[in-house]
């Protein structure tokens, strides 16, 4: 079973961006979030980010505290590339960064995915040349910028058949779901599960009919616990995946027969409560929340989760659908219709667009 449709967040108020660009060929942008009341110029080797922000408090929270600034990129040093960005992916992750749900010092960058173009290689660098189109997601922050400079051990390699549009928008998402299926809990439709999925609208139903979910609650009109028992006469499933957190969290507990698996990947509607090791005794529960770049943590493990989501693709077993293509300067406005709820597949940020 997966919770995989964000349930209700408040939303910031979100601002338009204006954005200075540069005609000089050492110049780049970057949409930065910077502390308040405080002009701060923040260095690291990839380059030197300038933001200005005025707002007090919370006010690096709303997307009004987002300053796009002209980012003098420097060249590689041993073990770097850099990167120029073809497509940026918007995950709800960015969200809980830019609110504080998950801590990020200021003033910084969002963004954990994309792909682009090498434009340098740095000493030292073998197997990557100036010219190939390579992804990274969930490594580093920073990626809402037209260019970016991070180690060659981070880049994937990015199949000619794989346009860089669709793998910016799954790679992240894909290679989660790898190790969600494939790592924490190894199940799935493709690996002979039967698939039941909660989302908030009937158009959200089918899609997720058409990519092979057996059976789909519409959580916003019907109680998915009292429909997880009518489905499985009452016995439970062997694994939830819920990513929606505070509002879910419990019921989906409630879903598990004897012995199942609690696998908590986000937290959109917030924080859960704590939950007593004691709660989890009647049915003898699992509970995990793993994390991605656990399960990644060596070269070979990174391009074996990513190898597996592109074969999905060309196979024709992953179904990616790119609903919302904004210019990196909009990053806001992608923002606000991720968090409203107001999306149906991926979201991504073109640079230069």
């Amino acid at each position: 079973m997966n919770h995989g449709d964000t349930a209700p967040a408040p939303a910031a108020a979100m601002a338009d961006i204006f954005m200075e660009i540069s005609n000089s060929k050492t110049a780049s942008m970057a949409v930065g979030v910077v502390p308040a009341a405080s002009a701060a110029t923040v260095q690291s080797d990839a380059a030197k980010f300038i933001f200005f922000c005025w707002d007090e408090g919370e006010g690096h929270k709303s997307p009004q505290a987002w300053r796009p600034r002209e980012v003098e990129i420097g060249e590689p040093k041993e073990g770097e590339i850099r990167i120029k960005n073809k497509s940026i992916g918007v995950n709800y992750v960015d969200i809980y960064y830019r609110t504080g749900l998950h801590h990020e010092h200021l003033p910084f960058v969002p963004g954990k995915e994309a792909v682009g173009v090498v434009s340098a290689v740095g000493p030292g660098v073998t197997g990557i040349k100036v010219g190939d189109v390579v992804g990274y997601a969930d490594t580093q922050m920073g990626t809402y910028t037209e260019e970016q400079i991070i180690p060659a051990i981070l880049a994937i390699p990015i199949p000619p058949s794989v346009d860089h549009i669709t793998a910016a928008s799954v790679l992240l998402k894909g290679m989660t779901a790898y190790v969600l299926v494939r790592q924490a809990f190894k199940w799935a439709n493709a690996l002979g599960a039967t698939v039941i999925g909660t989302v908030s609208t009937q158009e959200k139903a089918a899609q997720a009919t058409e990519d092979g979910c057996h059976h789909v609650i519409i959580y916003t009109k019907e109680d998915f616990v009292t429909r997880v028992a009518e489905i499985t006469s009452g016995k439970g499933v062997h694994v939830v995946y819920d990513a929606v957190g505070k509002d879910t969290f419990k019921g989906s507990l409630e879903c598990l027969m004897q012995r199942g698996c609690m696998i908590s990947y986000g937290q959109s509607s917030g924080r859960p409560e704590p939950v007593p090791l004691s709660d989890l005794a009647p049915k003898s529960l699992f509970l995990g929340r793993p994390g991605m770049r656990h399960y990644t943590t060596t070269r070979d493990e990174l391009l074996h989760a990513a190898g597996e989501v592109f074969a999905g693709i060309m196979a024709g077993v992953l179904h990616v659908r790119v609903n919302h293509v904004y210019p990196l300067h909009e990053a806001a406005r992608a923002h606000a219709v991720l968090e409203a709820r107001r999306t149906s597949g991926s979201v991504v940020l073109l640079p230069g667009s």
